[in-house]
């Protein structure tokens, strides 16, 4: 099989480069007369200067993220979010333990703790992971590093900071690693903390302030055929504002253990890893931005274990086996509140004893039988079981002035008590995916496969229907409620998937276009139950909904050009990229083609960048469309189209290195088409509805690391 060579520039590629790894090392096909592969680490473009959320450096390989806490944003693959999204943190699976995801995978890494990251959107290879239908978001920040020396000693460290102006943000990062040649440990840390940030009318955008800090201990030990790595990690969140949220969070603490094993054998190889991660979650209210009196706790926990065995059949192809678990365990309960007729005198258990347990088998084929022909193809089973036990409301309803407080979720507990509360579903996954390189300069990348996700415990068992219960349920930021459905059924996407990329014959531009459809049967969905209007105003309805299943189509195009425009000694070396994105997702069915909530509208982006010795400047327009199509079952709003521009110039001295940007340069006014709504601006003051929540104002940004 060809050669990997590192691939240091990991923006240049098409979206479907990242299908053609069996093991989530993107690949493409060099312009070479032989195939040859290439592996591309994302951190190359890091260099510790990113700090805080993620969400900075996946961005610019086409994820997009729905609002929430500002450490805490939901990645969207291809118009689907969530659960829908697999998220691995360092190759292991972290549930989101609470009711509106205030803690999702990728909250509990920091951007400058990441030393590698990747992104398969869509048709990815069954060992990539299972229980999603939208693709793989991989980070990792484990990365061992030796010397030549026997001995252990200092190897490498830095610390960097960044301010950002409109949110009087301060991020702070460390990292330290000593190494010989056969043993490293590294530790890694950092710090945010930010102020509400202010729109770009100079308005400060309620309860959008937070406070976070990870920490990571890693050791590594190797030999000539072999290395253990063994990680803990620590994170601690005293509060996160949730502007599209009724709650916001008041404490997230957690610890992680990944071990890793892997070996090398004379036509084989193996991998092994073990994880574990427990997790506090309180939600309550901290901050005079949005006040309220109610608790809500969590306590979760994460096991798994995954074992992979690749085989060499010959020079050309290979064959992977895995068999890989995963146990996960919560416990919901919101605490009563002494004194309170409505939440009280017992404590409401929302997720009582909840788990969620997966198995699955794993058998996928890789081939390089050509100098132009890669395939890719597999099968995963896996069997999902969930289960609870029985729950409690608040009380057994009561009276006060005529009205019957509690009564419903009194009858909703005893009713769901009484049902099944215990389902096994067994799902097949199956991939083929296909590079073929027609010319030394055209290339034509085709996909398709079946994936299967299982609803998550909220989703089937979130069983209080008050107005108050349901509009604790929901991860979308609508303001709506939302009642769990136990025989939900499992989500099956058939996606099909196409990109031709055409190069110059100098590598002065590269043009890839893309294609793709989903089509998805059970897709999860909501109906509307009843609607309720907590203010009294005219045009400040809510509905409660259902989860349901329905079916639902997604589909989409897109268009990425990277090119070499200028070079001269005096003015550097000059590029453009440009590329333009649309999707589109809806119901199927003969009752209902509404649109899909949160698929962003048609965007499109152009920046020029110009490197001249150690200093690199660049310049981003960014323009995001009119949204029209919106889901009337959720009062989704539409937004209007809007353009930002960013300004950004980068050095390098010695062992510095210097970044100052502004972001939305002209401090346009603008709402976020996938924000949601400002729930902290409805509870301040009700007479201006359910307004969308606005996007960050102008900023100026300074960010500084010193490695040594």
């Amino acid at each position: 099989m060809a050669h990997k060579i590192i691939y240091r520039t990991p923006y240049l590629l098409s979206p479907l480069v990242f299908l053609t790894s069996g093991l989530l090392s993107p690949l493409v096909f060099a312009d070479d007369t032989s195939l040859e592969v290439i592996e591309v680490h994302g951190d190359a473009q890091n260099k510790h200067l990113a700090l805080g959320s993620t969400e900075s450096l996946l961005s610019d390989l086409g994820v997009d993220f729905s609002a929430a806490g500002g450490v805490s944003n939901l990645p969207i693959l291809n118009g689907l979010m969530g659960d829908r999204v697999k998220v691995l943190v360092d190759g292991a699976e972290i549930t989101a333990a609470c009711a509106n995801q205030m803690n999702p995978p990728l909250s509990y890494i920091s951007a400058n703790q990441v030393t590698s990251y990747h992104v398969v959107a869509g048709v990815s290879p069954v060992s990539a992971g299972g229980d999603n239908i939208a693709g793989v978001i991989s980070v990792n920040s484990i990365a061992p590093q030796y010397t030549q020396n026997s001995d252990l000693a200092w190897h490498s460290g830095y610390v960097s900071a960044k301010y950002s102006t409109a949110d009087n943000g301060r991020n702070f990062g460390v990292g330290a690693r000593l190494a010989s040649n056969t043993l490293s440990v590294n530790y890694q840390g950092s710090f945010s903390d930010a102020n509400s940030y202010e729109d770009g009318n100079g308005d400060v955008v309620l309860d959008t302030l937070y406070r976070a800090q990870n920490h990571s201990l890693t050791a590594a030990i190797r030999d000539d055929k072999q290395q253990v790595v063994v990680k803990l990690s620590h994170q601690k969140i005293p509060y996160q504002g949730f502007a599209n949220q009724y709650m916001d969070m008041t404490d997230n603490t957690s610890y992680g253990v990944t071990a890793q094993y892997k070996r090398a054998f004379a036509s084989s190889e193996f991998a092994g890893q073990v994880n574990w991660h427990s997790v506090k979650h309180d939600m309550g209210f901290f901050s005079a931005e949005k006040i309220g009196m109610m608790p809500m706790k969590t306590d979760a926990e994460d096991i798994s274990s995954q074992l992979k065995w690749r085989i060499n059949l010959d020079n050309d192809s290979s064959i992977l086996l895995a068999q890989e678990y995963y146990h996960y365990s919560i416990d919901d309960w919101w605490p009563s509140i002494t004194g309170s007729a409505m939440m009280g005198p017992n404590d409401y258990k929302n997720i009582n004893n909840g788990k969620r347990e997966r198995i699955a088998l794993v058998a996928e084929y890789e081939s390089q039988n050509s100098k132009k022909l890669w395939l890719n193809t597999g099968v995963r089973i896996e069997n999902i079981n969930t289960q609870v036990s029985e729950v409690q409301a608040y009380n057994t309803g009561m009276h006060m002035g005529g009205m019957h407080i509690g009564l419903s979720d009194a009858i909703a507990a005893n009713t769901f008590n009484a049902g099944s509360r215990n389902k096994t579903d067994t799902v097949v996954d199956a991939n083929v995916l296909i590079n073929y390189q027609i010319t030394n300069v055209d290339e034509l990348q085709l996909g398709i496969a079946r994936k299967n996700r299982a609803p998550n415990l909220y989703e089937r068992y979130s069983w209080g229907v008050s107005n108050m219960a349901t509009t604790m349920i929901g991860w979308y930021g609508d303001g709506n409620g939302y009642i769990g459905t136990p025989d939900l059924g499992v989500e099956t996407a058939h996606t099909m998937s196409a990109t031709y990329t055409k190069l110059a014959k100098d590598d002065s531009w590269r043009l890839s276009t893309n294609i793709w459809y989903t089509d998805v049967s059970d897709y999860i969905d909501a109906d509307i139950v009843r609607n309720f209007n907590s203010s009294g105003i005219d045009g400040n309805s809510r509905n409660i909904l259902q989860f349901t299943n329905v079916d639902a189509i997604l589909y989409g195009a897109k268009v990425d050009l990277r090119a070499s425009i200028y070079q001269s000694e005096q003015l550097g070396q000059w590029q453009v990229k440009a590329n333009i994105t649309n999707t589109r997702g809806k119901r199927d069915g003969n009752s209902s083609t509404q649109p899909l909530y949160q698929i962003k509208p048609l965007q499109t982006q152009l920046g020029i960048s110009q490197q001249v010795g150690n200093v690199e400047n660049s310049l981003l327009w960014q323009w995001v469309d009119t949204k029209t199509r919106v889901d009337n079952n959720r009062f989704e709003n539409q937004t209007d189209s809007y353009h930002l521009v960013n300004l950004s110039s980068k050095t390098v001295w010695d062992a510095f290195t210097l970044s100052v940007e502004v972001t939305n340069l002209f401090d346009q006014y603008y709402q976020l088409p996938l924000g949601g709504v400002s729930i902290a601006g409805f509870k301040q003051d009700n007479a201006t509805g359910f307004t969308q929540l606005a996007g960050q104002g102008r900023s100026l940004n300074l960010a500084l690391s010193y490695a040594f």
